[in-house]
């Protein structure tokens, strides 16, 4: 029997209250470019790659990469920290082309399988995320956005194909004891609100339809933030909040201490976290937060107070018996409990143009906002100056201005350099760098799986 909700608590068949506490596992079938490495957006990434190397070997890589990047040894390590879930972030393209829409691709569904099942034999239970839909459901690189308008709000066409794969998954996955939901669309950006809430109830209606029972894990909208927009309580029904703490980005400031000229603390995460969660408590509904975790530098007295703030979140959500999803299980530095190793094949190659992307600010979650400051001041002085009711969804014009410039123009022109160094490979060359990304090679970031198994009470020896 599947997990249930049960007033505030996720239970199983016999009324075992179980709190889902685990990663997502970022950049795997939804690429990043933080993650991996990659500037832009996923798909105008693979679109370079196949450009510079040829569709068939493009497809060497890219699949091996999904196979050594999570296998039976990375469930085990999850397993042995204490963890007991993986939120599994999917990209639409996997199972869907733009060119013969509402066509399932059951190709696509094999690696999805594998890890489903393979956590299961280690106890861990999937919540099933759709990360990137057609026409894009937000304004970001997460969402495989190569612009910054999310178009899936505009046209019915787009949430016809969502509503139409959510059918075809619910009906795959029904029964499945492993999985513990679905979460049909992460972090919606719906800049009018209006086209959200009439959307998640044909969306509910027509999963249930396939599927009345796996529990459903739904995102507020602007970023899993904002709850206004659901009118009503769905049955089994879990209300997602993301809940990143301002000091813990890339461009966070000291902890405790000012970010952005505010002053941030343990008292300010507990004031957000209440805040972001005001609606789960007054309907009664679990609390599960579906992101969060701090960016890290590899300056040690930095990392120490990213390493207090990720403590203090723990905690507060420890007090309220919230559920959790830290952001992310592996990358090329920035988050990741593992990474892969800077003297591997990926790295060892791929690394100057890293540090060429970081130079430009070139990814949003890596920027520290102030990268090219002597061009990009005064623009943001301009804009200030000739705009200053601009107040651009979601977050700002300051915001939105570097999206624009930094990690959409500057991205994108910076794919083909990507690509190049795909150029010249053998075969067996493209499989090392996808291997990169296997468990054993790659370097584990021990202050951060202790800090996690000390809180799910394991030693993290697996």
């Amino acid at each position: 029997m599947t997990l249930h909700v049960s007033g505030t608590r996720l239970v199983t068949a016999d009324g075992t209250p179980v709190r889902l506490r685990g990663v997502g596992l970022g950049g795997w079938m939804n690429m990043e470019n933080f993650i991996t490495g990659y500037p832009a957006n996923e798909s105008a990434m693979r679109e370079a790659v196949a450009e510079a190397i040829g569709e068939d070997r493009a497809e060497l890589f890219f699949d091996r990469l999904l196979t050594s990047l999570f296998t039976e040894a990375d469930a085990a390590l999850l397993s042995g920290i204490g963890m007991n879930c993986v939120r599994i972030p999917v990209n639409y393209r996997h199972f869907e082309s733009d060119d013969r829409p509402l066509e399932i691709i059951e190709h696509g569904f094999r690696h999805l399988d594998r890890v489903i099942e393979l956590l299961g034999r280690y106890g861990i239970y999937s919540v099933i995320d759709l990360h990137a839909v057609p026409g894009s459901q937000n304004q970001h690189w997460h969402s495989d956005n190569p612009t910054h308008v999310a178009s899936f709000w505009r046209h019915r066409h787009f949430q016809d194909r969502v509503v139409h794969l959510w059918e075809v998954m619910a009906d795959r996955y029904r029964g499945n004891p492993w999985v513990a939901g679905y979460n049909p669309v992460n972090e919606p950006g719906d800049p009018t609100g209006r086209a959200i809430g009439p959307f998640y109830d044909r969306l509910v209606k027509a999963v249930r339809a396939a599927d009345p029972d796996h529990a459903l894990f739904l995102d507020g909208n602007t970023y899993s933030t904002d709850f206004s927009i659901f009118h009503e309580v769905y049955e089994n029904t879990v209300f997602v909040c993301h809940d990143y703490a301002l000091a813990g980005f890339a461009h966070g400031g000291p902890y405790p201490g000012r970010t952005r000229g505010e002053w941030v603390d343990r008292e300010r995460l507990e004031r957000t976290f209440d805040k972001r969660t005001v609606f789960q408590r007054q309907t009664g509904t679990p609390i599960w937060v579906g992101e969060f975790g701090p960016v890290y530098t590899g300056d040690p007295e930095v990392d120490a107070q990213r390493y207090q703030i990720l403590r203090d979140q723990l905690e507060i959500y420890d007090a309220h018996g919230a559920g959790w999803s830290l952001w992310t299980y592996k990358d090329v530095g920035l988050q990741g409990l593992v990474t892969a190793d800077p003297a591997g094949p990926y790295l060892e190659r791929f690394g100057p143009f890293i540090a060429k992307k970081n130079r430009l600010g070139a990814d949003r979650w890596g920027s520290t906002m102030e990268e090219s400051a002597d061009v990009l001041a005064p623009l943001h002085e301009l804009v200030a100056a000739e705009f200053p009711d601009w107040d651009a969804y979601p977050w700002g014009a300051r915001y939105q201005t570097d999206d624009l410039v930094r990690h959409i123009l500057i991205a994108q022109a910076l794919l083909p350099e990507y690509a190049a160094l795909f150029k010249g490979l053998s075969d067996e060359e493209l499989l090392a760098l996808a291997d990169s990304f296997a468990l054993s090679s790659c370097v584990r970031r021990e202050p951060l799986i202790e800090l996690l198994a000390g809180n799910l009470g394991t030693s993290g020896e697996r």
